[in-house]
């Protein structure tokens, strides 16, 4: 069995804010001594930009101005060159993370077009005849939630043949009406998303109805932006043709590594969205319709639950 190097976060969940010291162990395991030209440990947060294929060669100025942006990158010489002893050796650290003036610790998002990730980073170098070991480990960061009293804004949707997105034919929807509403399109990020539908009247027997969570990312620079929808999550809350009238509750937890708070900086944007969603759901055998509710309000994160109906927002 050769050397190992690991990392283990004094967090279980792995979960800091700016401000807090992020510290764990480095543990080095082997059956004999090991030779070492010194161990280092790196912290770095990175933003990872990429368009979309259906934008790539319109903004050709985006690959030439963006790089992955730095948010925070710093080192710190654990070990001096020297020997370890066979067996396991654990080493201790901490690290502030604390960023410079001009800099922010965004919380961590792991989207299509917009990533954000920070990462601890060990390496022991050796000699030439020897190859280095590094160790890499993810750590979670989160916004320091918002200071104030919540105040929530309820919004009601109405979906109907004419309020549908993805039809081509019309006319050939049988007819339909459901309402519902949503208890806050202010959502605080840390719980559920709640509200109610009911069904108040269809000619053609439901399948089922789902609820569609969409992030929506904007990146690129002067030149021009571009903006993506993709899809986070699906869930079903009705099987089968449901009785009319029936209240159906509305209740989706927000993922967080695929979710954040509002988001708005000069190359990258995550939410601020000018339309507004509602539930999808299966009116008719083979027949997926989106419903967009006439409701609109302003959007303040990246949490965006689709097709058509009220928007609404996601923040500490």
């Amino acid at each position: 069995m050769g050397t190992t190097l690991d990392i283990k976060i004094k967090r279980a969940n792995k979960v800091y804010h700016a401000g807090e010291m992020l510290s764990g162990v480095v543990v080095i395991s082997g059956k004999d001594s090991v030779q070492h030209q010194g161990l280092s440990l790196t912290v770095e947060g990175t933003v990872n930009l990429q368009l979309s294929a259906k934008s790539v060669g319109v903004f050709e100025a985006f690959y030439n101005s963006v790089k992955p942006i730095q948010v925070i990158n710093s080192t710190i010489e654990m070990v001096k060159p020297g020997k370890f002893p066979g067996g396991k050796t654990e080493i201790p650290f901490e690290f502030p993370l604390h960023v410079k003036s001009n800099k922010v610790l965004y919380e961590t998002y792991h989207g299509v077009f917009v990533n954000i990730q920070y990462t601890l980073r060990c390496d022991m170098r050796r000699s030439l005849l020897a190859k280095d070991l590094t160790k890499t480990c993810e750590f979670i960061v989160h916004s320091t939630p918002q200071k104030g009293k919540w105040t929530p804004s309820p919004v009601d949707f109405t979906i109907t043949p004419d309020t549908l997105q993805n039809v081509k034919e019309r006319a050939l929807l049988p007819k339909f009406l459901i309402r519902g509403h949503l208890n806050s399109t202010n959502c605080v990020i840390t719980q559920p998303l709640t509200g109610e539908l009911v069904v108040e009247s269809s000619e053609a027997a439901i399948k089922s109805i789902e609820l569609q969570l969409v992030r929506v990312e904007t990146c690129g620079c002067a030149e021009g932006y571009a903006r993506d929808a993709t899809e986070i999550q699906n869930i079903q809350i009705a099987d089968g043709d449901v009785c009319r009238g029936l209240s159906i509750p509305i209740y989706m937890v927000f993922p967080r590594l695929f979710t954040c708070p509002t988001l708005e900086t000069t190359n990258f944007k995550v939410g601020r969205v000018p339309w507004s969603p509602c539930p999808s759901f299966t009116a008719v055998p083979g027949c997926c319709a989106q419903g967009l509710a006439h409701s609109r309000c302003s959007v303040h994160s990246c949490s965006h639950w689709r097709p058509g109906g009220p928007t609404f927002s996601a923040k500490h």
